[in-house]
């Protein structure tokens, strides 16, 4: 006799998502992995989110309201209404293929001891095409496995599939960062128990340009490296497997890469102020602070430079 499939709690904070939720909601509500709930929880939207949640008709998806503060409190106040032993999360702009579910659930089930599963995924929607399929590495196969998470979990938030008493134990998602708060949770399961890869694209991000990219990128930045502060504050026998400087190129080497990142893409704002923060902590090489010391000049001059550099042969 065939055992019942275990519940599945989908988290999805909305906020002012019209334009995107109803393409993310029929991508849960279409899973092959029917024995699911989906939770939306409406951070204080102002359009008419909530006119398009109350024209669905499934009596497994149920909505929460609250006042708008933020994506990290309700995705918390949605796992504290969830009632799954799994839990997933999606945002309002994001979607599954339609066998995501079932086969991030059937690793866990083929690894009873892995917290996590976690599988590929994709960034569609950018301009003049689509991002490349990207397989994040198998961790658990590295023998420095730790190191490689705590310097940048490599997937998404909506390409996991965890176990509810692992995201308990590890105390939730950190209200104090403004982003990367789906990086600290994995860092701490990831480094606590084994999780395991399911190497297919399930997941795709829809990427969306603007300036709102240019915000995010400096603010992911800054707050992955604060993420990496609170886990080593938090996990002090975690610093000692590393000697100073060994650590201050996971932290400082990771934050200099993401400003190098949006150096080269000519997204000179973001890159200003994480240069600024990688300056402050007296990290990288002489040719790094060549292309960093600029930085302090005033916003148009070094946009000048830039512009000369880019029109010489």
């Amino acid at each position: 006799m065939k055992l019942p499939s275990p519940l599945i709690s989908v988290i999805m904070p909305c906020f002012n998502g019209s334009k995107h939720i109803w393409n993310s909601i029929s991508s849960v509500l279409h899973q092959t992995f029917t024995n699911l709930e989906l939770i939306v929880v409406n951070d204080g939207s102002t359009d008419n989110t909530l006119e398009i949640l109350n024209t669905i008709e499934d009596n497994r998806l149920w909505v929460i309201n609250q006042k708008n503060a933020g994506v990290c409190k309700a995705r918390n106040n949605g796992l504290k209404a969830a009632k799954g032993e799994f839990i997933a999360f999606l945002d309002a702009d994001d979607t599954w293929a339609p066998d995501c579910l079932s086969k991030l659930y059937q690793g866990l089930i083929n690894h009873p001891h892995a917290a996590l599963a976690y599988c590929g995924w994709q960034n569609i929607g950018l301009t003049g095409g689509q991002g490349k399929p990207f397989i994040p590495p198998n961790y658990e196969l590295l023998e420095n496995k730790k190191a490689l998470l705590f310097e940048n979990c490599r997937w998404p938030i909506h390409a996991t599939l965890t176990r509810r008493l692992a995201i308990e134990e590890a105390g939730l998602f950190d209200e104090r960062l403004l982003t990367s708060e789906d990086f600290l949770l994995w860092l701490k399961i990831g480094t606590r128990h084994q999780i395991t890869l399911v190497p297919e694209v399930l997941a795709y991000y829809h990427h969306h340009d603007g300036v709102q990219a240019t915000k995010n990128s400096e603010k992911t930045a800054i707050n992955h490296w604060l993420a990496q502060q609170l886990f080593i504050k938090e996990n002090k026998t975690f610093s000692q497997n590393f000697d100073t400087q060994q650590l201050r190129k996971l932290m400082h080497g990771e934050l200099l890469r993401r400003g190098y990142e949006c150096y080269w893409k000519r997204d000179l704002k973001a890159a200003r102020t994480i240069f600024r923060s990688v300056m402050k902590n007296h990290y990288g090489s002489w040719r790094d602070w060549k292309y960093m010391l600029p930085s302090l000049l005033p916003y148009q001059l070094h946009r000048a430079l830039i512009e000369k550099m880019d029109s010489t042969p």
